[in-house]
């Protein structure tokens, strides 16, 4: 069978043409990503589309602290919030897929006579997956299929299409998300083009990416201490890291012993040589740090 290629993306780095998804694992995640998506197209004239019955103050990225922003954005045709049974439902309350793609392109297609740079189109699909009244997967499978022939050609709308992990088996969630070409992930905590660190929600803690030396010592240590602030098991997933000197090593050592007794930091996807020197001085023997699952992945497997 041939494997889907994706594109990853940071929410911030989405772009007309793209026919996003985002698995997301809870809230937390959902309203870092989609909540940056609204607030950044509001924030640079685009329109933002969200097909959702949830009230304005609480759609991620408004809230009820800008309640009254998202009322101004509403009443200047900016921000559309469409609900399901106007958006997506026939009269009997099933999904419609037509409907909902028929909306979408008259949102469109009126945003360029409004004058506005682009559009962005989001909804949350998890409702339809595990509700009473669950959609058949065809029908959603083949709802992607069209927004997405909608959407990639398009200079001017981009589209996220959100839904949770657990909302329906692992082998639908996959055939979902084999739909789209662009997997959008939160924004990296740091990122200067050596070496990378994005938040990870499941399991909880932070990916590393690239070459973590001595000069970036002192960042890493920041955004390590900020993960672990909640008390929360921190996973370490080193599967993208392509080197770390003898001081990283320390510093995830000084880390881990300075941990309560109750908690650990777990070290996923090590590289042979990294585990070699972590066991050679033996720090794989202090209490607060844990091997975790995996080992790191060679280039051609693509996404971890």
């Amino acid at each position: 069978m041939e494997t889907p290629w994706f594109a990853e993306r940071p929410v911030s780095a989405v772009r007309p043409g793209d026919h996003g998804w985002l698995a997301y694992s809870g809230a937390e995640e959902r309203d870092q990503v989609i909540g940056t998506f609204v607030r950044e197209g509001l924030a640079h004239n685009e329109k933002v589309v969200y097909v959702t019955d949830a009230p304005p103050e609480r759609v991620p990225g408004l809230g009820p602290r800008r309640r009254a922003d998202a009322e101004t954005y509403a009443r200047l045709g900016q921000l559309r919030l469409i609900s399901r049974e106007d958006a997506c439902l026939d009269r009997h309350g099933a999904f419609e897929p037509e409907r909902m793609l028929d909306i979408l392109a008259a949102e469109v297609d009126a945003a360029f006579g409004e004058g506005f740079r682009a559009v962005r189109l989001t909804t949350d699909y998890t409702w339809l997956l595990n509700g009473p009244s669950r959609s058949d997967l065809g029908r959603m499978l083949g709802c992607e299929h069209r927004v997405g022939d909608a959407v990639s050609p398009s200079t001017m709308a981009m589209a996220v299409c959100q839904v949770h992990r657990r909302a329906c088996p692992p082998h639908e969630l996959a055939a979902l998300r084999d739909t789209h070409e662009v997997l959008v992930e939160v924004n990296p905590e740091f990122d200067d083009g050596i070496l990378k660190i994005v938040r990870t929600f499941e399991p909880n803690g932070l990916r590393v990416e690239g070459e973590l030396d001595a000069a970036r010592h002192a960042v890493f240590a920041e955004k390590l201490s900020q993960v672990s602030m909640d008390r929360r098991r921190v996973h370490l997933d080193f599967s993208r890291l392509g080197f770390i000197d003898l001081g990283g090593l320390h510093l995830l050592a000084q880390h881990a012993t300075a941990l309560p007794a109750d908690e650990t930091l777990v070290l996923d996807h090590l590289p042979a040589d990294v585990e070699n020197v972590i066991e050679m001085v033996g720090w794989h023997r202090l209490p607060g740090l844990t091997r975790g699952g995996g080992r790191a992945l060679p280039e051609t497997e693509g996404i971890a």
